[in-house]
């Protein structure tokens, strides 16, 4: 796909990209089953043989979908993923992914863990790209507490807690997404930020 996207014109690569943000949007807001192509098409302001020429199948633009939004989740937090081999960097990193939600009024969830709800049993393909797209998401929590052990201010594996912080950061955005409230995201992040907190060697 990615050899395919730089043989594309300028004029190619945008209206791909205007289809995939399309398509991302429909998803987050109605599930994959009630996205169709037609809706896809009308969105995106082309035409149905313009969406073919770009996406041999639905099942092609929903992996270029998974790809978007793993993009985007992850350029969200990039300000952030430098500064968490700290404890005020990760906390501050907190703050924005609860300030986020408030923003958007605790709904949607997670674009990558709703498309992954959806796909996990029925779409192993899919399923994969989805997982890919957390093992990212994973090791750019991972690399700062990493740097943290690297510099023997943590004394535990950081390996286990980037998973944990991740699980916990997953759970919480559900949570706040069904309740359409940031308390259980603030405890989830809160609760696993005091879990690091004691595993460090610095105040």
């Amino acid at each position: 796909m990615e050899t395919q996207t730089r043989r594309l014109t300028r004029k190619g690569q945008e209206t791909r990209a205007r289809i995939v943000a399309a398509a991302a949007q429909l998803m987050y807001e109605r599930g994959l089953t009630e996205a169709t192509l037609e809706d896809v098409r009308a969105a995106a302001g082309v035409s149905g043989s313009q969406v073919y020429h770009y996406f041999a199948d639905k099942q092609a633009l929903l992996l270029a979908v998974i790809e978007h939004q793993t993009q985007a989740v992850l350029e969200m937090q990039q300000p952030h993923f430098a500064a968490l081999d700290t404890m005020a960097g990760l906390r501050q990193w907190r703050d924005a992914m609860v300030e986020y939600q408030l923003r958007l009024q605790c709904r949607g969830g997670c674009p990558i863990g709703s498309l992954g709800s959806e796909v996990a049993e029925n779409n192993p393909e899919a399923r994969l790209a989805v997982a890919s797209g957390f093992l990212r998401w994973e090791s750019a929590i991972r690399g700062g507490l990493q740097t943290m052990h690297a510099r023997g201010e943590l004394d535990t594996d950081p390996e286990d807690l980037a998973l944990a912080t991740l699980a916990a950061l997953q759970g919480g955005l559900l949570l706040t997404q069904l309740q359409r409230r940031v308390k259980p995201l603030e405890v989830a992040l809160d609760a696993m930020l005091d879990l690091i907190q004691t595993h460090t060697t610095t105040p």
